[in-house]
């Protein structure tokens, strides 16, 4: 390994020179390093073999630092959990929950845990491969939309980890564009999955470390099945998850927006998002109407009713794209050839028009058999019992994924609590009661005016 004395950053041993201080670049055991961290981490050698080189990146639940693996002679990223979050039994619990996940996972495609030991003063560390390039939040704050090639390769690699991770009854349960790492190459980016900490693990010796009547993620990627906390979640929360991210990419917006927590969580279980290319202007790109319906399908309040496997949905959109075959071929092709098979294609799918948007019933809305393709909905009020903490999205991070913040306000995280009594209830009661208070409010406003 190689180092800059300038920043401290570690390269492999081909680089020459430092892109960031355009120093020269000098063995990394010759490279004294600079401590500015509070902890004293910076400089010291944990377990007798990663050197802590700098501070890459500081959360609510810890601090990532890069480190030298001083046996293995490669580079490696250590999260570390702050003394008082080392505290709390669950914490520790879904930390621990990271490493062994990955350790079940074999993809490329999911970020490589290495390691999991407590530290001497209390804590715990995640050793884990060390990541160049950038997440995907980053590069939509930058471009704001992503071309369809780069989206139909991205879709392709992540289905390769979450599909496997699927079949081993592993649901992520927080996908959303800080946990989609884009490490760029000269092919095009190859896609690692971060953050396995909030997994839902649904096989039946599995051990839950969600309280009941909470859910953890954000909520402009929740599906409502997770926003209401219920036990029936699968595969397909992640489906509706990469579709929402999906979404974002080709329209430059989220499906579902809001001021406030309620407000989104309301869209999410009332409204039917327009279709992205509606609101493409301006877009890397044309969409085609086959793509909306791809999208869509994937954000169906109704579980059944959803795209079935990430897989799938990765198929649906190549395809809407014109490209022949399927994910498994699509990761592995280059940036560029997919470019060059898609605007070849692209013409005459647009000579389709986009499906027009057709409203549909409350009732349908309602208790969620809005299924049509574009469909929109009216407003309505929200139900006095849901209570949601919400933050903005969170701002750009380093080139390693940050530790999940364990409050709603850090890092964007969101908490969404309900009762107890509604998570037991099927899942019209909640839309029913909307319903209700809506033509209470009704009734009351038309008598007033008689």
């Amino acid at each position: 390994m190689r180092a800059c004395r300038v920043c401290g950053r570690l390269y492999p041993d081909d680089a020459r020179y430092c892109p960031i201080d355009g120093q020269g670049l000098y063995s990394a055991t010759q490279v004294p390093v600079a401590s500015d961290d509070s902890s004293g981490r910076v400089g010291q050698v944990l377990f007798e073999r990663y050197q802590v080189r700098r501070i890459i990146a500081d959360g609510g639940m810890g601090r990532v630092y890069e480190a030298l693996d001083l046996i293995e002679r490669r580079h490696v990223a250590l999260k570390v959990l702050h003394p008082e979050v080392a505290k709390e039994e669950i914490a520790v619990a879904r930390f621990k929950r990271e490493f062994e996940v990955s350790a079940q996972l074999t993809s490329v495609h999911v970020v490589d845990v290495l390691d999991f030991r407590a530290t001497s003063d209390g804590s715990y560390a995640l050793v884990m491969e060390f990541l160049y390039g950038e997440e995907l939040r980053a590069t939509l704050r930058r471009e704001r939309f992503i071309t369809p090639e780069r989206v139909v390769r991205m879709l392709a690699q992540v289905a390769l980890a979450l599909d496997e991770a699927h079949d081993k009854s592993l649901v992520h349960r927080d996908l959303k564009p800080e946990n989609l790492f884009l490490c760029q190459t000269s092919d095009g980016d190859i896609v690692k999955v971060l953050d396995f900490g909030s997994v839902r693990d649904n096989t039946n010796t599995a051990k839950k470390l969600t309280v009941m009547g909470t859910t953890i993620g954000s909520p402009y990627y929740m599906p409502p099945e997770q926003a209401q906390g219920l036990e029936s979640l699968d595969r397909r929360a992640d489906v509706w998850a990469l579709g929402a991210i999906t979404y974002e990419c080709i329209a430059g917006e989220v499906p579902f927006k809001g001021v406030n927590g309620p407000s989104i969580l309301l869209e999410i279980l009332t409204k039917e998002p327009a279709p992205p290319s509606q609101l493409a202007a301006g877009a890397k790109g044309d969409v085609p109407a086959g793509v909306d319906t791809a999208v869509l399908r994937s954000l169906k309040k109704n579980a059944a009713s959803r795209t079935p496997s990430v897989g799938a949905f990765a198929d649906e959109v190549g395809r809407a794209y014109g490209l022949d075959g399927d994910h498994r071929d699509w990761a592995v092709t280059t940036e560029q050839q997919l470019g060059r098979l898609i605007a070849a294609r692209l013409p005459s799918l647009m000579e389709h028009e986009t499906l027009p948007r057709v409203p549909l019933t409350a009732t349908e809305i309602f208790f969620g058999n809005a299924d049509g393709i574009g469909v929109s909905a009216p407003p309505v009020t929200a139900p006095p019992a849901l209570r949601i903490a919400v933050s903005e999205p969170p701002p750009l991070r380093a080139a390693m994924s940050d530790i999940p913040p364990r409050r709603a306000a850090d890092a964007g995280e969101s908490s969404i609590e309900l009762p107890a009594s509604m998570l037991n209830r099927p899942t019209w009661v909640a839309p029913a009661l909307v319903a209700v208070a809506a033509l209470v409010a009704g009734v009351v406003l038309a008598l007033l005016f008689i």
